[in-house]
């Protein structure tokens, strides 16, 4: 005699698969809000390197000008269209709506860093190799090619690494100094910490592990040193522009996530790149 009646229980929550889902890297450049137009122009204003004069047997004063370079960041249209019919919604498991809104954020944020990363691939000064494995002596070397160029120390530096090269760090005394590190990435117990990027501000630098940049788990992985005036990303004032809604004549709901933006190398002496092997640990 058959006396149970299994049921299946299906979870209405819906678990976020695993993804990067927010731009790590827009606040570690300098920014521009674009009010209407397809560029945005930067400009890098120095002295050329000028040395003090003395007076001339004139009488004068030598007068010079002051070195200015204007870089275009050219804007693009980028958009993610997320589409589910009426009754795929309906007789699907979970938020579908709000899933569509989800995933269709973290395209476009994934976007905003693809730029970026890509600007940060396209500068010349470049350090390491597909022999050379990740080291506190390459950061040295690259954090030396910052200084030799002028490139103030400040809080302006961030080291975007892969995460091999972050598991080598670790390893190192000087990584885990206190006389170094002033933002730690495991500490406390605070939980409004778990949902933001995990980084450390070590030598007065902000270390960002990055899960999307070039060659990720090979021997010609490319990890980043740079300063914030290096770059530039612009995009339109409204930002980010999500729409989402119903077509009755097909009965669908869409979101739709858009945003136009661009982003420019301003200064390549400001950006060493770093290869090394990290296969190792992929």
């Amino acid at each position: 005699m058959v006396d149970t009646a299994f049921q299946t229980q299906y979870r209405d929550e819906y678990i976020h698969g695993f993804e990067q889902r927010q731009s790590l890297l827009r606040e570690t450049v300098t920014t521009e809000a674009v009010i209407k137009g397809e560029k945005a122009i930067f400009l890098v204003a120095d002295s050329g390197s000028a040395e003090t004069v003395t007076r001339g047997n004139n009488g004068l004063i030598a007068a010079r000008s002051d070195n200015l370079n204007q870089s275009t960041a050219t804007l693009t249209e980028q958009h993610d269209l997320v589409r589910k019919t009426k009754f795929n919604i309906f007789a699907s498991q979970g938020n579908q709506r709000q899933i569509m809104q989800n995933t269709s954020i973290g395209v476009l944020n994934r976007k905003i860093d693809d730029q970026i990363t890509t600007i940060l691939d396209s500068g010349t000064v470049t350090i390491g190799s597909t022999t050379t494995l990740p080291s506190l002596d390459l950061f040295q070397n690259a954090r030396v090619k910052l200084s030799n160029a002028s490139v103030p120390w400040d809080s302006g530096i961030t080291f975007l690494c892969q995460p091999a090269y972050l598991a080598y760090l670790e390893q190192t005394p000087e990584f885990g100094s206190a006389d170094y590190v002033n933002l730690r990435a495991y500490a406390g117990d605070d939980p409004s910490w778990r949902d933001q990027p995990q980084v450390y501000r070590w030598r007065n630098v902000l270390v960002i592990e990055h899960p999307n940049l070039p060659g990720k788990g090979t021997s010609s992985e490319q990890s980043f040193l740079y300063h914030r005036s290096a770059l530039g990303h612009a995009a339109d004032t409204e930002g980010m522009d999500i729409g989402a809604g119903y077509n009755e004549e097909q009965s669908y709901w869409y979101t739709r996530c858009s945003m136009f933006m661009g982003a420019v190398l301003l200064q390549n002496s400001g950006v060493v790149g770093i290869a090394a092997d990290g296969s190792a640990y992929a």
